[in-house]
């Protein structure tokens, strides 16, 4: 390295050597944008892990659905609330096609789950989306796209979303 640039140093004026570094800096600068904004996002949802924290002794089964979409008209038309979603669900569905997967999870009260099994293309996904039955009716969808790692956990108020450490 050195010896590099005493060979600009001795080859090249003041301002030439000033162009150069300057050259190379905004190279580098540019190859790290590219690698900070190309590279694949950290938040990408790579694991889901349920688990219910109510009496083991109620016999309720609670469906947790989670939706990955794959198309920004379909984000559009998304369901706003539980109720929307759950009792429109099939038509939904049907009409959504391969513009979206679902991946629904019933959890029996008391018990965790194993890590969910996740779509192979899930990560490309625009947007991921949570709905539980044991929610408030007008609960709006749970965005975990920015999640990595998800923990969710269903009590007796309904559903807390949370990073899993």
């Amino acid at each position: 390295m050195r010896n590099l640039l005493a060979f600009f140093l001795n080859r090249h004026s003041r301002s030439e050597n000033f162009l150069l570094y300057m050259l190379n800096y905004k190279s580098i600068s540019l190859l790290l944008l590219i690698a900070i904004f190309f590279r694949p996002s950290a938040g990408e949802v790579n694991s889901i892990y349920i688990s219910s924290k109510l009496d083991p002794n109620a016999i309720i089964i609670t469906q947790v659905d989670i939706v990955f979409v794959y198309d920004q008209d379909i984000l559009e038309k998304f369901p706003s609330t539980k109720t929307a979603w759950y009792s429109n669900q099939r038509r939904f569905i049907s009409e959504a096609g391969e513009k979206i997967d679902l991946v629904s999870v019933f959890i029996p009260q008391g018990f965790d789950s194993q890590s969910v099994s996740l779509p192979q293309r899930g990560n490309d996904a625009l947007k991921t989306f949570v709905f539980a039955q044991h929610d408030d009716s007008e609960a709006p969808p749970i965005d975990i796209s920015s999640f990595e790692r998800v923990r969710i956990e269903i009590d007796e108020f309904g559903i807390l979303v949370s990073r899993q450490n």
